[in-house]
């Protein structure tokens, strides 16, 4: 065949190399494609068919008919989310309360995993490292549980012991600025540990010629930490940060629900247990799905904003790319 082509065309074709690479490419990795292909799955499956259902945000969705029969109204259900008083207290508790857990929170892990790099005695270093963990696997149920039990007005531990210092008792969980004080510190007391391993992690990653070298040059472990491990783990650093940003607009929601009550509505009501009472409570589908979207839209620019943050930095950012 090749040579009738030769003798028609005159010219002389050439082998397919190209044809040849692909096979032996996919003949050595196929493998590999294979170990990716369930995740990929999953995310088609679980993250990206379910995406469909965001087109209820603009229609008027009705549960019989449902998404593809119900009628569009265009924006009208945004407008009727952007005009509701509720919907701003939630926007702004939950901007307000995870900038308050960022501030608060973000720095302690990191400080952990500095002081926990420190330790020499392997087994102290287990036993805390364990200890800090082990909030990280309670639910909020029983940490609410645990709350109560500290903080109950008139049998609490921490209220018992300032009635016998003389001072009065306080209702820790019906104050609005003591609520939000217990947010921070129950956050932080749960998370803490399980977000310092990332660093712990980073940490081994340092090479060791480097604390020799700045001992050498008379440096103590506080100027190693300053100047060395912390230069280290910058771009860890700089990466939770940017995770941390990006999902400013969310919130956990098994927290806010179980702490809060209506004495301090008007600071734990968030986003996520508003988009809860609107489309399951009260079943306005449509409703949920609009404020879900305009969060998740919000969250994208906000990590955008964040990647081009880092980028004038000189860091790499979530898709490469900086300065170096």
């Amino acid at each position: 065949m090749a040579s009738e082509i030769e003798m028609l065309t005159g010219k002389k074709s050439r082998p397919n190399y190209q044809s040849g690479k692909l096979k032996s490419y996919w003949r050595n990795n196929y493998q590999y494609y294979l170990i990716l292909l369930p995740p990929l799955l999953f995310y088609l499956i679980f993250k990206y068919i379910p995406m469909y259902g965001l087109l209820i945000a603009f229609k008027d969705y009705n549960f019989i008919t449902g998404v593809w029969q119900s009628p569009w109204v265009g924006l009208d259900v945004f407008k009727e989310v952007f005009h509701d008083h509720s919907f701003w207290v939630a926007f702004f508790n939950t901007i307000r309360l995870n900038f308050l857990t960022l501030i608060a929170g973000f720095p302690i892990p990191i400080i952990l995993a500095l002081f926990l790099n420190e330790i020499n005695h392997s087994g102290l270093k287990r036993l805390v490292q364990s200890i800090s963990y082990l909030p990280h696997f309670i639910s909020w149920v029983i940490i609410y549980g645990l709350i109560l039990a500290f903080l109950t007005p008139q049998t609490g531990m921490v209220n018992v012991l300032l009635k016998q210092l003389g001072f009065k008792e306080i209702n820790f969980l019906f104050h609005k600025g003591w609520w939000v004080c217990v947010y921070l510190l129950s956050f932080i007391w749960k998370e803490v540990g399980w977000s310092a391993i990332i660093y712990l992690a980073a940490l081994t990653a340092i090479d060791p010629q480097l604390y020799e070298a700045a001992a050498l040059d008379g440096a103590g472990r506080l100027k190693c930490m300053w100047h060395v491990t912390l230069p280290g783990i910058k771009g860890t650093i700089i990466i939770m940060l940017l995770l941390n940003i990006g999902k400013m607009m969310s919130i956990g929601f098994d927290q806010p629900y179980n702490l809060q009550n209506v004495m301090v509505n008007d600071v734990s009501s968030v986003l996520s247990t508003y988009i809860y009472d609107m489309g399951l409570i009260r079943a306005r589908f449509s409703f949920s799905a609009a404020v879900g979207l305009f969060q998740s839209l919000i969250n994208f620019s906000l990590l955008l904003g964040a990647d081009r943050f880092a980028k004038l930095l000189g860091e790499e950012g979530f898709f490469g790319g900086g300065r170096r």
